[in-house]
C-alpha cells in the first residue's frame, strides 16, 4: 500500500529535525540506517542533506555510496555531490560528476547545472590546470545566462588566475557591472604572486574598499620577489589605514623582517599576536622563530620554541638551522637528537640541511658522515644539491681537500658553483694550490664574470708567494672590465630599515652622517694620542 505523499513529507521533516543534532560519521551512519527502515531512500532532500553530512566529516566515499542509491538524483543532490568532491579536493571526480550532470540535460527529470554548480566545477578545473576545459565550462556559464552572477563571475576569474591567464582574467575583470572584494583581491593576489608588483600595485591603489586580504597580497608579493623595504612600507601603511592584521599577514611580513634585521619590528608582531591570540597558531610561531633566528636573537627563538605546544617538522627544523647559522652546533645536534626521541615528526630535508651546515661549522666532520648517510638509510630521503655542498664544505674545513675532490666525483647530481667555491675556500684555508686551480676551472665555466672568485685565488697566489698569478690575475680583471658588487649593511634605527651601500652617497642623511663620522675619527684619534702619551 502505497502512503499519501504528505505522509512521507511529514517522515522527512522529522528524520531532518534529528539530523540538524548529528555530529560525526557514527551518528550519520545511525540516520541513513533509519531512512532506509523508513523506505525514505529515494528521498532527494534527506539524501541531500546525508551528502552533506559526510562532506563536512571529510567521508566522500560514504557520500558518493548515498549519492548511488538514487536512482533518480535531481539537481540539488548532483550540487551536493560536487560540492562534497570539490571541498577536499578530489578535482578529477567534481568533474566527471559534472559532466554526468550534462548527459542528463534532457532526460524525464533534467539535470541541469546552476549557479550554485558552477563555483565548484571551476573550481576543479583551476585546481587540476585545466584551462581548456575550464573555457568549455566558462561557455556553458555564458549559455546559461549566469555570466553576469558575482559568485559565478568570480570563480571564473579564480580559475583563469590559477591557470596564469590574466589576460582572460583582466578580460572578466573590466567586463563587471559590479566587483566586489573578491573580484578586487583574486586579481590583485595573482598578479603578486606572478611577480608583477606594479600592476598588482595599480589595482590595489585604484581598489574602492581595501580588506586585508588586499594589503597580505601586497606584502607577501613584494616580499616573493626581494623587495623587503617595500613589503615592510605596505605593512605601516596597513596599520595607518586602521586595518588590523591577522595571522597570514604577520606571516606575509615576517620573511622581510627576517631578511632585513628589523627586530623591533618583529618583536612588536610577537607582542601583536600574543595580545590577540594567534601564538596558538604553529605556521605563526615558526614564522617568529625563524624571524629572531635571522636576526640574531637566538635565545629568543629558543624560548618561543620551547613555550610551542604543538611543533611539527617545519618548528624543528627552523630551530636546528638558527642554532646553526649561530654557531651553536652541539645544541642543533642535541636538538635534532631531542626530535628523534619524541618520535611523532620526521625529519625532512631542511632538517638534515641545518644539521649537516651545524655539524660543517663547528667541523663534526664523524657525526656529519654519520647523518649524512641516514638521510637515505634510516628515513629514505634522497640528498640534494644543498646537502652535498654541506659535505663538501664540512671535508674542505676539516682538511680533507683529497676526500672532498673524491666525494665531488662521486655524487649523483652536478656540482655547482657554490660547492667548488666552497671547495677554493677551504684551498685557501689550508694553501692547496693544486686543488684550487680545479676548483676554479670549474668556477670560471659555471660563474665566468663572478669578479669574487678570482679574488679568492688571487688571495691563495698571494699566500703561496706566487706573485706572477697574482699579477695575472689583476691583469684579467682590468682587461675584462670586472667589478667587484659593493658589499652593503643594514640597520634598523626608530623602526625604520636603512641601507648603507659601499662607496654610495644616495642616503638622504648622507651629509649629516659624514659630520658625526667625522667627529667620531677625531674623537678616536684624540683618544690615541692620550693612550701613546700615557
Amino acid at each position: 500500500m502505497k502512503l499519501p505523499v504528505w505522509v512521507y513529507r511529514e517522515m522527512e521533516d522529522r528524520v531532518a529535525a534529528v539530523m540538524r543534532t548529528c555530529v560525526g560519521m557514527s551518528e550519520t551512519r545511525k540516520i541513513h540506517a533509519r531512512i532506509l527502515v523508513l523506505s525514505l531512500s529515494q528521498s532527494n532532500f534527506l539524501a541531500t542533506k546525508l551528502v552533506h553530512m559526510c562532506a563536512a566529516a571529510g567521508d566522500t566515499v560514504y557520500a558518493e555510496l548515498v549519492f548511488r542509491q538514487l536512482l533518480e538524483p535531481n539537481t540539488f543532490l548532483y550540487n551536493a555531490m560536487i560540492r562534497a568532491y570539490a571541498h577536499n579536493c578530489r578535482y578529477a571526480e567534481t568533474i566527471a560528476l559534472y559532466e554526468e550532470m550534462l548527459r542528463h540535460r534532457h532526460a524525464r527529470i533534467p539535470i541541469v547545472a546552476d549557479r550554485f554548480t558552477y563555483p565548484f566545477v571551476l573550481r576543479a578545473c583551476g585546481g587540476l590546470l585545466l584551462v581548456a576545459f575550464g573555457r568549455r565550462v566558462h561557455a556553458h556559464v555564458c549559455k546559461s545566462g549566469l555570466d553576469s552572477v558575482s559568485v559565478v563571475e568570480n570563480s571564473l576569474m579564480e580559475m583563469y588566475t590559477k591557470s596564469d591567464d590574466l589576460m582572460h582574467a583582466r578580460k572578466l575583470f573590466d567586463g563587471m557591472k559590479e566587483r566586489d572584494a573578491v573580484s578586487w583581491n583574486t586579481l590583485i593576489s595573482a598578479h603578486a604572486r606572478l611577480g608583477q608588483m606594479k600592476k598588482a600595485r595599480a589595482l590595489f591603489e585604484s581598489m574602492p574598499h581595501k580588506t586585508v586580504i588586499s594589503w597580505t597580497a601586497l606584502i607577501s608579493g613584494y616580499a616573493a620577489i626581494g623587495c623587503h623595504a617595500d613589503a615592510l612600507d605596505v605593512f605601516y601603511q596597513m596599520q595607518l589605514s586602521g586595518t588590523k592584521p591577522d595571522e597570514i599577514s604577520l606571516v606575509s611580513v615576517l620573511p622581510a623582517c627576517a631578511h632585513l634585521g628589523a627586530l623591533e619590528l618583529g618583536r612588536w608582531i610577537h607582542i601583536y599576536a600574543d595580545r590577540h591570540g594567534m601564538l596558538k597558531k604553529t605556521y605563526l610561531c615558526n614564522a617568529l622563530i625563524e624571524m629572531y633566528a635571522k636576526c640574531g636573537s637566538v635565545d629568543h627563538a629558543r624560548q618561543l620554541f620551547v613555550e610551542l605546544v604543538e611543533k611539527d617538522v617545519i618548528s624543528w627544523s627552523t630551530m636546528i638551522g638558527g642554532l646553526a647559522h649561530h654557531g651553536k652546533a652541539q645544541e642543533a645536534i642535541d636538538l635534532f637528537e631531542a626530535m628523534e626521541n619524541v618520535g611523532s615528526v620526521k625529519p625532512n630535508s631542511v632538517t638534515f640541511l641545518g644539521l649537516l651546515s651545524a655539524c660543517a661549522h663547528a667541523g663534526c666532520l664523524a657525526k656529519g658522515l654519520e647523518f649524512f648517510d641516514s638521510m637515505s638509510k634510516r628515513y629514505g630521503l634522497t640528498p640534494g644539491i644543498e646537502h652535498n655542498g654541506c659535505m663538501v664544505d664540512l671535508l674542505g674545513r676539516s682538511g680533507s681537500i683529497d676526500q672532498a675532490i673524491k666525494f665531488i666525483d662521486s655524487m649523483p647530481v652536478q656540482p655547482d658553483a657554490a660547492i667548488w667555491g666552497s671547495l677554493l675556500s677551504a684551498c685557501k684555508t689550508h694553501g692547496n694550490m693544486e686543488v684550487a686551480t680545479i676548483a676554479m676551472e670549474h668556477l670560471l665555466e659555471l660563474e665566468p664574470k663572478d669578479t669574487g672568485n678570482y679574488v679568492l685565488l688571487s688571495n691563495i697566489y698571494a699566500a703561496a708567494g706566487n706573485w706572477d698569478g697574482v699579477s695575472g690575475l689583476r691583469k684579467h680583471i682590468r682587461t675584462k672590465s670586472m667589478k667587484k658588487t659593493p658589499g652593503c649593511s643594514l640597520i634598523e634605527v626608530d623602526n625604520v630599515v636603512r641601507e648603507f651601500v659601499a662607496g654610495s652617497n644616495s642616503d638622504s642623511r648622507f651629509s649629516e652622517i659624514s659630520a658625526i663620522l667625522e667627529v667620531l675619527a677625531l674623537q678616536l684619534s684624540e683618544d690615541e694620542t692620550v693612550l701613546m702619551t700615557r
